[in-house]
């Protein structure tokens, strides 16, 4: 062969894998290329093709559009009703005897299975559509063929459930198709409801439930699927919880142990998730707490109805392990988990709302209790550099066990004179100093001049509260008042601080109110006439030092 005539086959060769590029690009690539120059062609030989099972892959695994997996279900149910109204009318017609319809539903599922299988490398995601309905009908089968016919036992309809489990869990991995390790994950959890006849033991509940739990665990991480574990997580949970509580109520220490071992085999499900796979977003955090309350509540539940002492202990517990677990994760990953402190967040406040607040914080001392967690909380955003590092739910936490505290020293419950509360006669002053220090570290923040301006004004509340429930005397207490008003007025002037001089209002607002409507009325002809007057010096000099206050600037 001479040359020329090899030349012209290199050309051919070049020019035909051209086209196939130029077919098989997507619009956009070719919308990009259309303008540029022809490259000149190049004498070497060319690449070699690509197979053609890889290019039958490649296109069957593009997405189908909505309308197409509409009518693939559709079609999928059409054929699961056809063949429930032929063997109805089997029935009818005395052809099928209880086993051959049972046996003809299998022989439908395995058809469906098949035929998906066979479909594979013409459409994978559309043909997964029909062996997706095969296990469906797999499990109505074994169901029926216990429940209603009674041709199994237990422990055989059981074997038949796992095996279509571990079939359901293959085909998810062959078809890339989550679904079925959903359907999987749905018929295991809860073949012991449908095919239960109170028979087993609850160490034999807890023994299969664990072994599937570890089981799909183990499975979300091999194919990168949370949904997988979180749906294994719920259904754990709650049917285990349900069939507790309706026959096996006695048995609380196994009840415990499953929920015990359950939350370790979870939590570190959702460690290695966030370590080797993907980082735990907000959302899918959102998704975690529902279960981490409905586990909190049950073995609290327990340990509170048979063991109270130690049910708050165990729940502090399980919180230290979540929080380890968190740091494992920062530590490797070093970057923000805002996933995972949410999760973290929500569950310790949890805890330390109910089970450390509440059940065991006693009335003596939960004023104080109310006072510290504040300060404590904010020392430690301190130390790690950022005020959200506790997160949002255990602000809130603390914020909801200040507050019950604050309102409560308002209406009296924790007056001075109430000898069932340490150092009774301080709360009110300290609540108030509290505030005030808050107020001075939050009004130069960015973002935080309205919460400022609140504790202010809260802590100007606590301390007229403090000083009515200190002084018995009216004179004291309108006293009092009127200089807390003139201080503020004063110290504004000197940091010129507009905010500071404004919240003196409050003050002399609630001066007049209580001198017109409660010491004229109630007091002495002596301590009305003293009161008034305080007021009024105090009223004329506040006036006159607020129009100085008013020309002030706002920082």
């Amino acid at each position: 062969m001479d040359n020329d005539e090899h030349l012209k086959q290199l050309d051919a060769r070049i020019a035909a894998i051209e086209a196939w590029i130029h077919n098989n690009a997507s619009p956009q690539a070719k919308r990009a290329a259309a303008p540029a120059a022809p490259e000149p062609i190049t004498r070497t030989a060319p690449p070699p093709s690509s197979p053609p099972l890889a290019r039958k892959a490649f296109v069957s695994s593009a997405p189908s559009f909505p309308v197409t997996n509409l009518l693939g279900w559709a079609g999928a149910t059409a054929l699961v009703m056809a063949s429930v109204y032929l063997v109805m009318l089997a029935i009818d017609a005395g052809w099928l005897t209880p086993l051959r319809q049972v046996l003809l539903a299998m022989l439908g599922g395995a058809v469906c299975i098949g035929a998906g299988l066979l479909l594979r490398e013409k459409d994978m995601h559309y043909a997964s559509l029909l062996p997706a309905t095969g296990i469906v009908v797999l499990f109505l089968a074994l169901y029926g063929a216990h429940n209603y016919y009674h041709l199994l036992g237990t422990t055989a309809a059981g074997a038949g459930i796992m095996a279509v489990c571990l079939l359901a869990l293959w085909l998810n991995r062959l078809f890339m198709s989550e679904m079925y390790a959903l359907f999987a994950v749905l018929g295991s959890y809860t073949a012991p409801l449908f095919l239960g006849d109170h028979s087993y033991s609850i160490t034999d509940l807890i023994l299969y439930f664990a072994c599937w739990s570890v089981l799909f665990s183990v499975f979300a991480l091999w194919v990168r699927e949370r949904a997988v574990y979180m749906l294994a997580m719920y259904l754990a949970l709650v049917i285990f919880d349900v069939m507790w509580s309706a026959t096996m109520r006695d048995a609380w220490l196994e009840a415990l142990v499953f929920q015990t071992v359950h939350f370790a085999i979870f939590v570190t499900a959702a460690t290695l998730f966030s370590l080797r796979i993907e980082n735990m977003s907000e959302r899918t955090a959102y998704a975690h707490i529902p279960a981490l309350v409905l586990f909190y509540f049950v073995q609290y539940h327990i340990l509170d109805t048979h063991v109270p002492a130690i049910a708050p202990w165990v729940a502090v517990g399980s919180a230290a392990v979540l929080l380890a677990c968190y740091f494992i994760v920062y530590r490797v990953l070093k970057r923000d988990l805002s996933g995972g402190r949410i999760l973290l967040s929500s569950y310790v406040a949890l805890v330390l709302v109910h089970a450390v607040y509440v059940e065991s914080v006693s009335a003596h001392w939960a004023p104080w209790v109310g006072l510290l967690v504040v300060p404590l909380l904010g020392a430690y955003a301190y130390v790690r550099g950022d005020a959200k590092a506790p997160g949002t739910p255990l602000w809130l936490a603390v914020a909801l066990i200040f507050l019950a505290n604050y309102f409560r020293l308002l209406v009296g419950d924790a007056l001075p004179h109430d000898n069932n509360v340490a150092a009774h006669q301080l709360l009110g002053l300290c609540y108030a100093a509290e505030l005030y220090l808050g107020f001075h570290l939050l009004r130069d923040r960015v973002g935080m001049k309205e919460l400022a301006r609140i504790a202010l004004y809260a802590g100007h509340i606590a301390l007229m509260a403090w000083a009515m429930q200190l002084f018995d005397n009216r004179f004291l207490v309108s006293l009092s008042w009127g200089v807390l008003a003139l201080g503020c007025l004063m110290l504004s002037l000197k940091f010129r601080d507009k905010i500071l001089g404004q919240s003196s209002l409050l003050i002399f607002a609630a001066s007049i109110f209580k001198a017109l409507l409660y010491d004229i009325a109630l007091a002495t002809p002596l301590i009305r006439i003293a009161s008034l007057a305080v007021l009024g010096a105090s009223l004329y000099l506040g006036g006159w030092l607020y129009k100085k206050v008013s020309a002030l600037e706002e920082s």
